[in-house]
């Protein structure tokens, strides 16, 4: 096939069904791939309405013989694979005190282990096209926040990861991107699969700061999030640039926030001094 092929994770909504939607608009042949098929009715209804084939399939990125078994069919049907969008992953809120080890080790199994998973099976496929990896994290990549120790503890793994394995691979002609949202409309109660009232009434101690957190979360989720479409904008930015950035905020307000604590916005004073490691 002539097409260029991408594979995006995590795609039966938000971030991940736009940006597959959005690469099989730019012309790529777009393997969407999540964990249950049968949830693929949202993405098959978006791909219609935008006139655009999509090829759906499932993968588990906790699972290695599904990531294995993904990946291979993606070869055996179109003989390559020219980008991997990272993008499967799951919310949690929680402080240490109130949950257990496992709860963590499980947040950091979806959102760090899969995206690790993924990325080793597809890099000898990207380095055969000179392909794109990108990486969908977050703000809490860069700053950790109130009651998200095990998700900002994950993302920030992710990005450690990639920062690290970006002028490797870099060597070996793989662009290594990282895309950091701010609040995305619909994900903050759906994606962490709570019931507010409840896990306030369970937090003990923690009860008071916890009602201010979520508050202030449901009002920024309400009122400034972006929506998915626009997040996927600035995957295909990453996607198609000729010299993607490593490290892109998707909005003004994510930007602001990640520069806080990042003097070096998107990466390139960082990568030029451990690329030079590399003699």
């Amino acid at each position: 096939m002539s097409s260029k092929v991408v594979l995006v994770t995590g795609t039966s909504s938000g971030i991940g069904l736009a940006s597959a939607v959005a690469a099989a608009r730019a012309g790529w042949a777009t393997v969407a791939t999540l964990r249950d098929p049968e949830r693929a009715g949202a993405l098959r209804e978006a791909a219609d309405r935008a006139g655009v084939s999509i090829d759906v399939r499932q993968l588990d990125v906790t699972d290695p013989d599904s990531v294995t078994a993904a990946l291979d069919g993606v070869i055996a049907d179109y003989g390559r694979l020219d980008a991997l969008i990272n993008n499967a992953g799951a919310g949690h809120v929680g402080t240490i005190e109130n949950e257990t080890v496992e709860d963590v080790r499980r947040v950091m199994e979806v959102n760090f282990f899969g995206v690790v998973q993924t990325t080793k099976a597809a890099l000898p496929h990207l380095r055969a096209s000179g392909g794109r990896l990108i990486t969908v994290t977050s703000v809490g990549g860069v700053v950790g926040q109130p009651f998200n120790e095990a998700y900002c503890a994950a993302k920030f793994a992710v990005e450690g990861f990639m920062e690290s394995l970006a002028p490797v691979v870099g060597r070996l002609g793989v662009a290594v991107s990282v895309v950091e949202p701010g609040a995305v409309a619909t994900e903050f109660v759906n994606n962490i699969d709570l019931d507010p009232a409840q896990v306030i009434a369970a937090a003990g101690d923690y009860a008071e700061p916890l009602r201010g957190y979520v508050t202030r979360t449901q009002g920024q989720f309400a009122h400034s999030a972006q929506t998915p479409e626009q997040v996927a904008d600035t995957v295909m930015e990453a996607l198609t640039a000729e010299r993607p950035a490593f490290r892109l905020q998707t909005s003004d307000w994510a930007r602001a926030f990640t520069g806080t604590k990042l003097a070096d916005n998107d990466g390139s004073a960082v990568l030029a001094i451990t690329s030079a490691y590399l003699g």
